[in-house]
């Protein structure tokens, strides 16, 4: 009976997962002038290591600042009224609503250098500011992007931790602090871990923000991949890429996965 009702999903995943994945690796181990098996895809990958370390590494600044903003916002919905965490829920997932290039365009408007708020500071007699076209604004537009997919699972997780847990560790003395640390902290992890993912995946993989926000000095392995197949022609090679990025987020998933469970012991 589970299998019957599990089939839709089997079928689903079967699809729309498993044999794009297989297509992706067809074109990755093959030439595209023969379709014959090869490895000379993956060997002229070396060419681009420093573009994916430098990939993973806004990639990992983007989650953390995400994770340091949207930690104390998670926190204080959760410990408002249902009706205010209903409405401040929704604001959250407002901006969500609106297109991602639509977001990601009124940064550009924004922070370009006749933009609104360069126009606002030569309006006080003060030189304007490089807003645009470096690596700080690819990650601010990382980090306004995907703030909703870190802040949503750590709320989902915070506003589940029973109030006597927090109760008990004050009765054994330990300060805010302390209940924060050894007790709401570590309940909190597989929020943590969660919405770690959830911004860390899009942000390594993205290309359209690193387009609009940043120059050919931040290109990411997204652009790279992206300009195979529309420009450059070479879909094996862009393949090639693909797999090696997803097994680089299957790794880093695996790594924080694997910290998430270390962290669930609770010690007051």
């Amino acid at each position: 009976m589970k299998t019957k009702l599990a089939a839709p999903y089997l079928v689903w995943m079967a699809l729309f997962t498993v044999i794009p994945l297989l297509i992706v690796a067809y074109y990755a181990l093959t030439d595209s002038q023969t379709g014959q098996f090869t490895l000379a895809n993956l060997q002229n990958l070396g060419n681009y290591i420093p573009i994916l370390i430098k990939s993973i590494w806004l990639a990992l600044i983007s989650s953390i600042i995400c994770l340091v903003i949207g930690y104390p916002v998670a926190y204080y919905i959760a410990s408002r009224s249902e009706l205010k965490q209903r409405i401040l829920y929704m604001l959250i997932m407002l901006p969500m609503c609106i297109s991602f290039l639509l977001r990601t365009l009124a940064w550009v408007a924004l922070t370009e250098d006749t933009g609104i708020i360069n126009n606002f500071i030569m309006a006080l007699g003060l030189k304007p500011l490089p807003l645009i076209r470096n690596n700080g604004a690819v990650v601010l537009g990382m980090v306004y992007n995907y703030l909703p997919y870190m802040i949503m699972p750590l709320y989902s997780v915070i506003v589940k931790i029973d109030g006597r847990l927090v109760e008990a560790a004050q009765d054994l003395g330990c300060n805010n602090a302390g209940v924060f640390k050894r007790v709401i902290l570590p309940l909190s992890m597989p929020g943590i871990v969660s919405g770690f993912t959830m911004v860390f995946v899009p942000a390594v993989s993205t290309f359209y923000i690193s387009q609009k926000l940043g120059s050919s000095g931040t290109t990411l392995i997204g652009d790279v991949i992206e300009s195979q197949f529309k420009t450059a022609y070479n879909p094996n090679l862009g393949a090639a890429l693909s797999l090696v990025l997803m097994v680089v987020i299957f790794i880093c998933i695996g790594v924080m996965n694997r910290f998430g469970d270390d962290e669930e012991v609770i010690t007051v």
